[in-house]
């Protein structure tokens, strides 16, 4: 760590989780975060926004109280500005305009995607992969070509830790279910017939997922759920077997919340093996939305002179992450 390095504040809040953290250079100076699991059924945006709303203050006042220096030396305040679900994305965007005003000083607004990349590209030795992004609302195969993060491909409907929360709905499994089928999962022994969808790089799982609520009423939970397991991570696999074929990228970085699934982890870690190339994870208590990666992707744009203003600092909730300039990879 040098003296020029900016300290960060990260704010994360595109759904479920409030995170707050405060990072120089690649260390990581503070980390907190409170998760909202729904009473019943999936995440209501509003109900997430109203808990984002009172845990944002709490986690501040926590992350000040331990700043090894005065706040003021704070050097930008990056905040998730999009993708997410809008409610979510404004309570942030208004804490993070809060404390922006109050310390005075530049807000960075964060594209989420792109954070969770570039939160790999921080932590592990992963240079130019290509990315597999996992996650409850994105699912993408991404590399960094002529100044963008692109998508080589995507879900064609919902991501695959939406799909594994759907389904963990349907058997009656607590939030999130991805974690529950994992285990659930482990005891499966009979591999039930479900539909595979995939168009080159692009993929598809809600016809999975509607198959596979058929299935429970005849078969286990336990086989419902591995059969799931290995039908959506073979797919994830063959497409990014594809990817790491067509571009001769060296290495292979699985990020986002999906990511902590140690099955997904041995086959994708499988497949860059069988292509030569090296493979990366991100750490388990990194893996789900957080500060941290917030605030490392703001020490890009604060660097690269990005600085947004506040007048402009509206949010984007359906912002892709080839719509990113990015300015700090040559």
């Amino acid at each position: 760590m040098t003296i020029s390095e900016p300290i960060i504040l990260g704010l994360e809040g595109t759904a479920h989780t409030a995170g707050v953290a405060v990072i120089q250079g690649k260390q990581i100076l503070l980390n907190e975060s409170s998760t909202y699991f729904p009473p019943q059924g999936g995440i209501h945006p509003r109900e997430a926004a109203n808990y984002l709303a009172k845990q944002f203050p709490k986690l501040i006042e926590k992350i000040f109280q331990n700043l090894p220096f005065k706040a003021d030396k704070i050097d930008g305040i990056a905040f998730s500005q999009g993708p997410g679900l809008g409610p979510c994305l404004r309570t942030t965007a208004t804490v993070a305009r809060a404390v922006s005003l109050k310390l005075n000083k530049p807000l960075l607004g964060v594209n989420h995607c792109v954070a969770h990349v570039e939160l790999g590209r921080t932590i592990t030795p992963a240079n130019d992969p290509i990315v597999l992004y996992v996650s409850g609302g994105n699912t993408q195969l991404i590399t960094f070509l002529n100044g963008r993060y692109r998508v080589l491909g995507e879900t064609l409907d919902i991501a695959i830790g939406n799909a594994l929360d759907t389904l963990g709905r349907e058997m009656n499994l607590p939030h999130p279910g991805g974690p529950h089928i994992e285990k659930q999962a482990q005891r499966g022994k009979d591999l039930l017939q479900l539909p595979y969808t995939i168009k080159g790089m692009s993929f598809s799982f809600s016809g999975m997922v509607t198959a596979a609520k058929k299935l429970i009423a005849n078969h286990s939970i336990s086989d419902v759920c591995y059969s799931f397991q290995e039908y959506t991570f073979a797919i994830l696999a063959e497409a990014t077997e594809r990817a790491l074929s067509c571009t001769k990228k060296g290495s292979v970085l699985l990020t986002g919340g999906v990511a902590a699934n140690a099955h997904l982890q041995n086959i994708i870690k499988e497949v860059a093996n069988e292509q030569d190339s090296s493979y990366y994870v991100v750490p388990r208590n990194l893996a789900g939305d957080n500060g941290v990666m917030i605030a490392f992707a703001g020490t890009h744009l604060l660097n690269s002179g990005d600085i947004l203003p506040i007048q402009k600092s509206q949010v984007k909730p359906r912002w892709r992450t080839d719509q990113v300039k990015v300015r700090w990879i040559p």
